[in-house]
């Protein structure tokens, strides 16, 4: 998606507001934008930790560990949020250690449930045990997942600066649904086009939509 597909999605789904954290890349600047939409530039980094969100972002980040990404992102003004940390893990003594590096957690994400069915809840108990503040995110590769997920905040104004603010008192309300498993394997698609898999893993991704289909079926509503 360019950054006006995602603009215009957000907006359709009724959002103020757009947080952009492409895997291991900045993502780009906004451009134009709608009056009093607030857009975010970030970066989601895979770390020894999993997956951390470096939202509110003015330029890349060199380190490649934990503790240096952090650091960077701190520098530049930006907030270290830890993401969707239980989609794979139900320990949370994993993550204590690194409690008070965090600006904050995701507690609730569009695609985590898929694999760890009580991955968002475990993350919210996380979030109040330690004190942190509760963000909430579609994780949406593809349009229509755009405003799965999503947290609302008391903002002084619709600016960047007010909303990173508002973020940071714990007053975070987040609220959502799981998306759709078929989007998972839609975008599994994509980064296997992007790739060039051979036949194995084409067939092996038959397999994986057939089942995410049926996870669909058989879902909670």
């Amino acid at each position: 998606m360019t950054v006006g597909e995602i603009v215009d999605a957000a907006r359709t789904a009724g959002l103020d507001g757009a947080a952009v954290c492409d895997h291991d890349a900045l993502s780009p600047e906004s451009g134009d934008l709608p009056e009093g939409f607030v857009y975010v530039r970030g970066e989601e980094f895979s770390t020894e930790y999993g997956h951390l969100l470096g939202l509110f972002l003015t330029g890349p980040v060199e380190s490649g560990d934990f503790d240096g990404i952090v650091r960077e992102i701190r520098a530049q003004g930006g907030l270290a949020v830890l993401a969707h940390p239980f989609e794979r893990c139900d320990d949370p003594a994993r993550f204590a250690p690194i409690a008070d590096m965090l600006d904050g957690v995701e507690v609730k994400n569009g695609r985590a449930n898929r694999k760890n069915r009580r991955a968002n809840d475990i993350a919210a108990e996380f979030a109040e045990k330690h004190g942190l503040p509760a963000f909430a995110g579609s994780d949406a590769h593809l349009p229509r997942e755009i405003g799965n997920c999503y947290v609302t905040v008391d903002a002084e104004d619709r600016t960047a600066e007010a909303v990173k603010a508002a973020l940071l008192r714990c007053g975070n309300k987040t609220d959502g649904k799981d998306g759709r498993q078929v989007d998972v394997a839609r975008s599994q698609w994509t980064k296997l086009n992007k790739t060039g898999g051979g036949i194995g893993k084409r067939i092996k991704w038959l397999a994986f939509a057939a089942k995410c289909a049926v996870g669909d079926l058989f879902r909670k509503k």
